[in-house]
């Protein structure tokens, strides 16, 4: 998978969406800033994280994209992402562990190669 070309076109379609709903997409966005603002016990690092895991369990491609990249843009390392898929085995299984090597793909692609 391209996951570059993949979350562009995920973001277009996500705007054209928006476009004809916007009231979605803004309560969306704001939800999802409430939830992941700096502040509180956990850092966005470590939301993002969460994020990543409860995408990978279940099964949201698009998820795991995006969340590997502002997972990396707030300081996880590939061995975080790496962590986070096993967590999220133990959680989601088999399945799981098929999209959470997904994951590392997606790290190894939008952010760089193994460390």
């Amino acid at each position: 998978m391209d996951w570059k070309h993949h979350l562009e076109e995920t973001s277009a379609n996500l705007n054209a969406f928006r476009s004809i709903r916007p009231d979605t997409g803004h309560g969306f966005t704001a939800l999802h800033r409430a939830a992941m603002m700096d502040g509180g016990s956990m850092s966005v690092r470590e939301k993002e994280l969460v994020a990543l895991g409860i995408g990978i369990a279940t099964r949201c491609v698009d998820c795991i994209g995006f969340h590997v990249q502002a997972a990396a843009k707030y300081g996880a390392t590939r061995d975080d992402i790496a962590d986070t898929i096993s967590v999220a085995v133990m959680m989601g299984g088999g399945p799981a562990y098929m999209y959470g090597v997904k994951a590392l793909e997606a790290y190894d692609q939008l952010i760089g190669g193994a460390e």
